[in-house]
């Protein structure tokens, strides 16, 4: 059994009645409520991958019941709350791969990029980053070797606890990543923090690069070799993969370059036993968990026992509207909201996806120009996530609304993106090898050469990678370290809030801390601009 049916049994089971609070609004560092106190629960070995399956759920559901009953964090709808629809929402929606015809109170914010620190998307992405956190650092806190020594957890079992220690460790050092990326400044916490109702302390954006950088070091020799874990569990692929996506954007984060560092550790994936799905339209399947050495690290998903409206559920039925058929998708019915904008659409040869496979867009019914963002049948939307499987047939929810489509969080194909990317920026290597991966990725997307290329230069990697994974929730990063998210001279429909788009202020390249947290925290310092 793979950790992705474990991960969701466990979750609608009822085991994670162990865990957790109910909100992070105050104190990050407080022990958790619940019905079970913290030493029954760890008492008993038989209960610790249950906890661990909290942590890695926490990326892919909203609460304690299926469809996001009982919300981890409050003051928002558990479905809108979710961990990666939240992350996706803050990552595609203020760039030129995404746009939402919704018209929630400040969810179009997003887009025109005049977003406040009131905005309720960026506070609840805020929240489950550090609501991940806190889970991850209690567990850790009750897995100490001197803890599992006092509960007579000795030999294997000691062991497979150590793995899971080090695995939440993992999990902790992502969400870290997030908060560094997003907000740059923010609140610290560590297993070693004081329990309690103390304000957790503010950590600079250079101080928290370090922790994580060698939070992730330490990690490379405790974690399984790669391939060697569970679907859907961390091992030595992920940290080098999420180490080299740290180093990649070194410079954003602390003004110091390290792409050395980001092309050694993408060689260290590349090198590691992984390859490209043959078929590319596959990585986006409803099982997509078969037979796929492509993906490193995933966010996973059951239509059965995985129920939430946030994850690939969100971005499948939100990307489903106007004359598109929702049974060809596997789902109900469509929401109406993702579509992209012509800059996406623009970087292909065509629309439908007959030359480049990745770029295949509804075009029936559908306008290539955004005129109104909240009218549907303006931008294309991309068909990419499904709810289908490669034999044709539906996911396992029988109704059409639960997806069983994983989230692909880093693949192979990224690697030798940033690969290609650090040798151009100076990070040593190989400019043919470089090449040569940008060149299997197009063959791929072709069907055979005829969309090789014979020399690459910085932009047309980031077309690249816009090409390659669009909506996969890395362009407001990748934009941001090509110094094109902000600026006037790389322009897309109403950035800035304006149709033809403009640029904004720089202090956008981070969003705000919530207000509701600098009140409760007076250790915290707003992000400029705010």
């Amino acid at each position: 059994m793979t950790f992705k049916y474990i991960n969701k049994t466990i979750f609608t089971a009822g085991l994670t009645a162990v865990l957790f609070l109910s909100s992070c609004e105050k104190d990050l560092d407080r022990m958790p409520e619940s019905e079970v106190t913290s030493a029954s629960v760890y008492a008993d070995f038989n209960n610790y991958k249950s906890v661990l399956t909290k942590i890695y759920a926490g990326l892919a559901v909203s609460g304690q019941e299926g469809g996001d009953g009982k919300p981890d964090i409050g003051g928002i709808d558990g479905g809108t709350s979710n961990y990666l629809r939240q992350y996706f929402q803050v990552q595609e929606l203020p760039t030129d791969e995404a746009v939402i015809a919704w018209n929630d109170p400040s969810l179009p914010d997003l887009h025109n990029m005049n977003w406040s620190a009131n905005n309720e998307f960026i506070r609840a992405m805020y929240y489950r980053v550090y609501y991940q956190i806190a889970i991850a650092n209690e567990f850790i806190r009750e897995t100490t070797d001197e803890k599992l020594a006092s509960r007579n957890i000795t030999g294997q079992n000691a062991e497979t606890s150590k793995l899971y220690r080090n695995e939440a460790r993992f999990m902790r050092a992502l969400s870290y990543f997030h908060a560094i990326d997003l907000f740059g400044n923010g609140p610290f916490v560590t297993e070693n923090s004081e329990v309690g109702i103390k304000p957790p302390p503010r950590i600079e954006r250079k101080e928290l690069f370090s922790y994580i950088e060698k939070e992730l070091k330490d990690l490379e020799s405790v974690l399984k070799d790669p391939r060697t874990n569970e679907y859907g569990r961390a091992d030595k692929a992920a940290v080098w993969m999420l180490l080299s996506k740290l180093y990649l954007n070194a410079e954003v984060y602390t003004g110091q370059q390290r792409y050395s560092d980001a092309r050694v550790y993408a060689e260290k994936v590349i090198n590691a036993g992984y390859s490209l799905k043959q078929n590319y339209n596959e990585l986006f399947l409803a099982d997509n968990n078969i037979n796929n050495n492509e993906v490193i690290f995933s966010i996973n998903y059951d239509g059965l026992n995985t129920r939430t409206y946030g994850g690939t559920t969100y971005i499948i039925h939100a990307g489903v509207g106007g004359t598109m058929t929702p049974d060809d998708y596997g789902i109900n019915s469509g929401w109406g909201g993702l579509r992209a904008t012509k800059n996406l659409v623009n970087l292909f040869p065509d629309a439908n996806g007959s030359s480049d496979k990745r770029g295949k867009f509804h075009t029936d019914g559908q306008n290539l120009e955004i005129n109104n963002q909240v009218v549907f049948a303006d931008g294309y939307p991309l068909i990419k996530f499904k709810n289908v499987r490669k034999d044709g047939s539906k996911g396992s929810d029988d109704t059409g609304l639960f997806t069983d489509t994983d989230f692909p969080l880093f693949r192979l194909g990224e690697a030798y993106l940033i690969y290609a990317e650090a040798v151009l920026r100076g990070g040593g290597g190989s400019n043919a090898t470089a090449i040569q991966y940008i060149n299997s990725l197009r063959e791929r997307a072709y069907g055979n050469t005829s969309g090789n290329v014979t020399s690459i230069n910085l932009d047309f990697v980031l077309d690249e990678r816009a090409r390659e994974l669009a909506w996969e929730a890395t362009r407001r990063t990748d934009l941001i370290r090509f110094g094109k998210f902000t600026s006037s001279s790389y322009l897309w429909p109403f950035k800035g809030g304006v149709k033809d788009g403009r640029g904004v202020q720089d202090f956008r390249t981070l969003y705000p801390i919530p207000s509701t947290d600098l009140i409760a925290n007076p250790n915290l310092i707003q992000n400029p601009g705010y």
